[in-house]
């Protein structure tokens, strides 16, 4: 997962929205959004990387989303364990008991950032940052491939856009989602000037720049919309996407927790 904007509280109909783009390679074996039972038993909304295993965005049934993006760095090492992991362990421990589990073994993960989130707040947790575990509370949020709110003009341009619409929304779930399509679907690029210095070289910097990445060998796979209302009904709408950004299918769930 390589985007995501999420609004806490920003309308009072719908106090949790999240707005995500996966990026990811087209030859990676994935298995699209359903709902499957982890190894612990517990039942989660996700798709499933077939590869290495877990996740990169989760739904429990009581509405707690947790998600995972890769720190992009030129240089990474390779981590000991898979961060597809780390949403479904943080959707079954608590808080304080997956910082500790973090917190005691750093390197066992590559660099990542980690969100908890629920109607009422939120946490994020990076194995990069100089003071990793952060609550979040009411905002508008972003997150991308560096730590939580880094500006980078295609977090800037989606938080901006998820803000605004999220807080113009009215009553209608299927509504809003169908209005925060097209704001994950923006292709285009940023200019060179804006650009960050990961150190994967600028060609590189400027396919990535976009909201959403078309390629015929990498690009964003799946769009996934989540909205929490404040009776407790949750509507979840993932497209997912081929190369060339060709539409795939379109799968939606909603119920009341």
């Amino acid at each position: 997962m390589c985007l995501i904007a999420f609004a806490i509280r920003q309308n009072p109909r719908f106090p949790l929205v999240v707005a995500a783009n996966r990026d990811e390679f087209f030859r990676r074996p994935t298995a699209a959004m359903d709902w499957w039972q982890t190894d612990n038993g517990q039942q989660v909304l996700a798709g499933r990387d077939l590869e290495s295993g877990g996740t990169w965005l989760a739904i429990g049934s009581n509405g707690q989303v947790t998600a995972v993006t890769n720190v992009r760095e030129g240089s990474a090492e390779a981590g000991r364990h898979s961060r597809g992991e780390l949403p479904l362990n943080a959707l079954s421990l608590s808080k304080t008991a997956m910082q500790a589990r973090l917190d005691a073994d750093p390197g066992r993960y590559s660099g990542f950032n980690l969100v908890s989130l629920s109607s009422a707040g939120g946490w994020y947790y990076s194995n990069r940052d100089a003071h990793p575990g952060r609550s979040v509370y009411r905002g508008v949020y972003g997150l991308s491939n560096h730590l939580l709110q880094t500006p980078w003009p295609k977090l800037l341009r989606l938080r901006t856009a998820v803000g605004n619409c999220v807080a113009s929304a009215g009553n209608d779930a299927k509504a809003l989602h169908a209005q925060l399509v097209p704001l994950l679907q923006d292709a285009s690029p940023a200019p060179d000037h804006s650009l960050p210095d990961t150190g994967v070289g600028i060609e590189t910097e400027r396919f990535l720049s976009a909201p959403f990445i078309i390629g015929d060998h990498y690009g964003t796979r799946a769009t996934t919309l989540i909205t929490v209302s404040d009776q407790g009904q949750i509507l979840v709408t993932e497209h997912s996407w081929g190369p060339n950004a060709e539409p795939l299918e379109k799968r939606q769930f909603g119920w009341q927790r």
